[in-house]
């Protein structure tokens, strides 16, 4: 197989509906993941153990939660990048325009609207408009 023939595979696979939307569903929990995971992390300098119980006993054993969580972090930066770029792969077949038909009327006309006949003026008692103020005295 050459990389058109995976790369047509890969569209056709993601182009239905469910995959797009089970994709998109593990991307944003991993995005709130990582975020999570991050802000929890310590410093280079203070170890994981002293921000949950302060002794030197930890629940993810003797090497303690870095490296637990250096991991966990690694891992979920890798899935964030293969959801994001699958994400992309599967939205760049539609090229059609989010405005496109926003207008109101789904039909184009091709020649131009016709300008409203003036309005006829009033019948009837027409009184001469009065006159501009006169400018103040001095």
């Amino acid at each position: 197989m050459n990389f058109s023939e995976i790369h047509g595979a890969i569209v056709h696979f993601l182009s239905i509906p469910f995959v797009q939307t089970t994709v998109t569903a593990v991307h944003v929990l991993n995005c709130v993941l990582l975020v999570l995971v991050v802000l929890i992390q310590s410093g280079k300098g203070a170890e994981i153990s002293a921000s949950f119980a302060g002794s030197s006993q930890t629940v993810f054993g003797i090497s303690g939660g870095a490296n637990f969580f250096t991991h966990f972090t690694r891992g979920s930066a890798a899935l964030f990048m293969i959801c994001a770029i699958l994400l992309t792969v599967g939205g760049g077949r539609n090229n059609d325009s989010l405005m496109e038909g926003a207008g109101g009327s789904s039909t184009k006309s091709s020649a131009p609207a016709t300008p409203a006949a003036p309005a006829a003026p009033a019948t009837g008692n027409t009184a001469p408009a009065p006159a501009a103020p006169a400018a103040p005295k001095k």
